[in-house]
């Protein structure tokens, strides 16, 4: 029996214990290391009185179908009307074959998609839509403006050498300058011209006015439907009590398969032969852990900086890797004042949107999460509560990530009524405030030279990278699972190339299209 060491219990992570022992071959001893003392890593829940935060928003859609079925599993879909759905007649296409979110916990509920952007007080459909709406919003000068600017950038593409010219080769200048420089410089603390243009082709993939318009044109001619974009999608599975629930849930059927799970352990170096092999790691608390094989999801830099033997050029570039951290600010409020002018019926009559993307720069918050638009479940009284998550981006050690909950949770509040979005902090019932370190890897400073790291690491026939932070790649949950499933068919087969499980999320093809 080999003994399997995996680092971290997020999606990577915990994909990759039940994957290697669900044949229950007994061919793999596995042990679990988990730095904090929650499951899911960013897609963990948070429970607070009575209300769960889901961290950074979770959409359950992928193109790969190894992952939905994956899902479906672990969580068998809605087959009849949730609450909000029952209180509102909204009619759903339900899995006959489903459970009842009304009496079974274990579930994947069937959500619209609604995430629009805040812009001057006005509501734009994201991604920027050519919609009758979006013109009147935007007005007949600044419409033209933008018509123009896209045409020219269409003429004449700018080299892809930097995030800006990747945006404006897609949507022209004027709507890059309205709907992405001022919120993608909030996100990373940097100038999109400084960003490699790599983020947005694992991000944005293959969305452009072009793509929008075809979509437009394909939904009305019923051509193709099952071709779609990810940023495009309608509706998408969520779990009942949110993201965490599902990763609590496999973690649960890991354990009833013999792994073990070790909480508060976070490892501190990595001790290796020299030769190529990983031999142990030792954890903050000084405990020695022996291992034939090791799966890391944590950071990249932490990793390879604690290793021992690193060549100083490759210790470097790890070091240098950037990463934003992340601030979510839970408000619960009586009411927002943000009217619904849709067609779509919600509890209070509150605005449909899962996500509000907030672009105005003279606000530091970057999103707004209506938790009871991703689940009524979230939420201890839907009906008459709204619990929104405000989200920030920040740098750990910074001005803002070491201001007490009270000073930011005021400072939100303020925020919201400059906006326009509540009326005054007489709205706010309850607070909550939740920091999550390393939450998005960046694409600048030594990231150019990754690769140097990433061959250094292949050196390792026992090691496998694994997971957003793993390989620091900005990937989705279902990517993330990916590279745990590709690291597991390498295990169990005996394949020593490890470009599989690398280059997830890096192929066009996958991006582009959902085979149908």
């Amino acid at each position: 029996m080999k003994k399997v060491v995996i680092i971290g219990a997020g999606p990577a992570g915990l994909t990759a214990a039940y994957e290697l022992l669900k044949d229950q071959t007994g061919a793999y001893d596995v042990l679990i290391l988990e730095e904090t003392d929650r499951i899911g890593g960013i897609s963990q829940t948070v429970r607070y009185h009575g209300n769960r935060m889901d961290i950074g928003g979770h959409r359950f859609f992928s193109k790969d179908e190894r992952v939905m079925d994956w899902w479906q599993r672990m969580m068998p879909r809605q087959g009849k009307p949730s609450f909000d759905d029952k209180k509102l007649r909204r009619k759903k296409k339900l899995d006959p074959n489903g459970v009842d979110p009304e009496t079974t916990d274990r579930v994947m509920l069937v959500r619209q998609r609604v995430s629009r952007i805040y812009y001057k007080r006005k509501f734009f459909d994201y991604p920027v839509s050519m919609k009758k709406e979006t013109i009147k919003n935007m007005g007949f000068s600044t419409t033209m403006e933008a018509g123009f600017s896209y045409l020219k950038s269409a003429a004449m593409k700018l080299p892809e050498t930097s995030l800006e010219n990747f945006y404006i080769n897609r949507f022209g200048k004027k709507l890059y300058s309205m709907f992405f420089e001022g919120y993608t410089e909030k996100l990373w603390g940097r100038h999109p011209r400084e960003i490699s243009a790599d983020w947005g082709a694992q991000r944005v993939k293959g969305l452009s006015i072009r793509a929008v318009l075809k979509d437009m044109i394909q939904k009305k001619t019923n051509k193709n439907p099952k071709k779609v974009e990810t940023s495009l999608i309608e509706e998408f599975y969520y779990p009942k009590y949110g993201p965490g629930q599902l990763w609590e849930t496999v973690a649960d059927e890991a354990k009833a398969l013999g792994a073990q799970i070790q909480m508060n352990s976070k490892v501190a170096s990595v001790n290796t032969d020299g030769a190529g092999k990983i031999l142990s790691v030792t954890l903050s608390s000084g405990e020695t852990v022996e291992g034939d094989i090791f799966l890391s999801s944590m950071p990249l830099k932490d990793l390879v900086c604690g290793m021992d033997q690193v060549p100083e050029d490759i210790c470097a570039i790890a070091s240098g890797l950037p990463y934003r951290d992340f601030v979510t600010v839970g408000l619960l409020v009586k009411r927002l004042n943000l009217k619904n002018e849709t067609n779509i019926p919600t509890l209070g009559n509150i605005v449909p949107d899962c996500w509000i993307y907030v672009q105005d720069v003279g606000v530091k918050l970057g999103r707004i999460q209506i938790f009871n638009n991703w689940s009524p479940y979230m939420v201890q009284d839907p009906e008459h509560t709204v619990w929104i998550g405000l989200e920030y981006f920040c740098a750990e050690g910074d001005k803002f990530w070491n201001l007490s909950e009270q000073a930011c949770v005021r400072g939100a509040v303020k925020e919201l009524i400059k906006m326009g979005v509540i009326d005054s902090d007489a709205e706010i019932l309850d607070s909550h405030r939740e920091k999550i370190k390393k939450a998005y890897p960046a694409y600048f400073d030594t990231y150019s030279h990754i690769d140097e790291v990433v061959s250094y690491l292949n050196r390792f026939d026992n090691l496998y990278c694994i997971g957003r932070n793993g390989q620091h790649r900005y990937n989705n949950m279902d990517h993330s699972m990916a590279t745990a499933f590709e690291a597991v068919d390498n295990i169990k087969s005996g394949k020593t190339d490890k470009s599989n499980v690398w280059n997830v999320n890096t192929e066009k093809e996958y991006h582009e299209e959902k085979k149908g």
